[in-house]
């Protein structure tokens, strides 16, 4: 639930019990192109992944996330949010829990795919770092639309911690991440 407009939320690995509400989610934010239940059981098998979930207090999935690391370098693969929940920083929250993670793990580099059109996102990502330096035209199977391949630089250089932590400053402010 929130406390005034302060949204409280669990960030948590996923589990196999959190598959059929990812499965929804995913059908919603992404259509009738999205992953099978199937392919989120075999990320779980995955020993390159790691992918998460947000939930309300009261246990409600509002979104979810995750990324493959080889190396000293993250693929994100996904962040979805439920539509009933997008602007409310969840997204970002995802994303700061991969962040958190990669800095764990000695991860140095993040990369991603995102649409064109998704302008929201973007702006999320540009706002952590991640610069566009390529397109794959004709990426996505629904409509053809190209994506944006985005690219940090060395998350462990002081500029990227630097703007790291300042926005995450600011989404404590939002957002608790309990």
């Amino acid at each position: 639930m929130s406390v005034g407009n302060k949204l409280k939320i669990y960030i948590k690995p996923l589990i196999k019990d959190d598959i059929d509400e990812v499965d929804i989610i995913a059908q919603k934010a992404y259509g009738t192109h999205h992953w099978s239940k199937d392919s989120f059981y075999s990320e779980l098998q995955n020993n390159l992944a790691q992918y998460y979930v947000s939930k309300t207090e009261d246990g409600v999935l509002t979104g979810f996330a995750g990324y493959w690391c080889i190396i000293d370098e993250a693929h994100i693969t996904t962040i979805a949010v439920a539509p009933e929940y997008t602007r409310r920083h969840i997204g970002e929250s995802l994303l700061k829990a991969i962040l958190d993670d990669c800095y764990e793990k000695k991860v140095k580099y993040l990369t991603l795919e995102v649409r064109e059109s998704n302008i929201p996102a973007i702006s999320m990502y540009e706002k952590y770092g991640f610069q566009a330096f390529g397109v794959r035209k004709g990426y996505y199977q629904d409509n053809n639309e190209s994506a944006l391949i985005m690219w940090t630089e060395n998350i462990f250089w002081d500029k990227f911690k630097n703007k790291y932590k300042e926005n995450v400053a600011k989404l404590n402010g939002i957002i608790d991440i309990l």
